[in-house]
């Protein structure tokens, strides 16, 4: 594959909700698709609830750089706030705006000499940048396609629709979506994963299982071959 700044395939990994394991399924992604000799990368750009401003207090900042640990901190984030707030609001105060074009600018930057990179989101698709910007826009200026991982719990079926329809309106390509078992006891399981596959517009690409290690977590069903397909052809 070339090693053009602009060539290198993007995947957007955003979530069902906040709290569903995109971090955790990001790694374990990484980890996998490394294993098979791909250079990949994976960044977080926006992370709020950080004490002092510091990346490096940020769980999943972490959870990325010891998976990473050739990157410094400076290629993993680019703002890191204070408050446990959404972050477009957590921006405005500290008076860093944000902007699509410049995320995007950012990350097409950690791209450079990679194969691959894994863009992590924030919260679910439709969390704001700006008054007028969203996620959607972010992911189409780096021309990226999306990962959804569904957080597997009661609720699923109605938050991963909604989350594949607004991503497929906002024009975005949905490749696929990982399900991530977050309720070790959850009623009609596989009941619930039957009805997701048999409506969400877009393939299972592999399930996470329950897990309380990160670094534990594998991807079941999850074919390094045939994912993400022409991008790594």
């Amino acid at each position: 594959m070339s090693n053009c700044l602009y060539n290198a395939p993007i995947f957007f990994v955003t979530g069902t909700d906040t709290d569903v394991g995109k971090s955790w399924v990001t790694v374990a992604l990484l980890r996998i698709l490394r294993a098979q000799g791909l250079r990949v990368g994976a960044v977080k750009p926006l992370v709020s609830g950080c004490p002092g401003g510091d990346p490096a207090t940020n769980a999943d900042i972490t959870l990325l750089s010891a998976a990473q640990p050739e990157r410094h901190l400076d290629s993993l984030c680019l703002h890191a706030f204070e408050p446990p707030i959404a972050p477009h609001i957590a921006a405005e105060e500290a008076g860093q705006p944000l902007s699509a074009d410049q995320l995007a600018r950012w990350c097409r930057q950690q791209a450079r000499g990679l194969d691959l990179l894994l863009v992590e989101g924030v919260g679910g698709w439709r969390v704001p940048l700006n008054e007028t910007e969203s996620l959607c826009h972010w992911a189409a200026a780096m021309d990226a396609s999306v990962l959804l991982v569904v957080g597997m719990k009661l609720g699923c079926i109605n938050h991963a629709l909604l989350s594949a329809e607004a991503i497929l309106a906002d024009g975005l390509p949905l490749t696929g979506w990982l399900a991530n078992w977050l309720d070790r006891q959850m009623n009609r399981a596989e009941e619930n994963l039957a009805s997701l596959q048999a409506r969400m517009p877009a393939p299972l690409l592999a399930q996470a299982p329950w897990c309380t290690d990160a670094s534990q977590l594998e991807l079941q069903g999850l074919d390094v071959n045939q994912w993400p397909g022409k991008a790594l052809s």
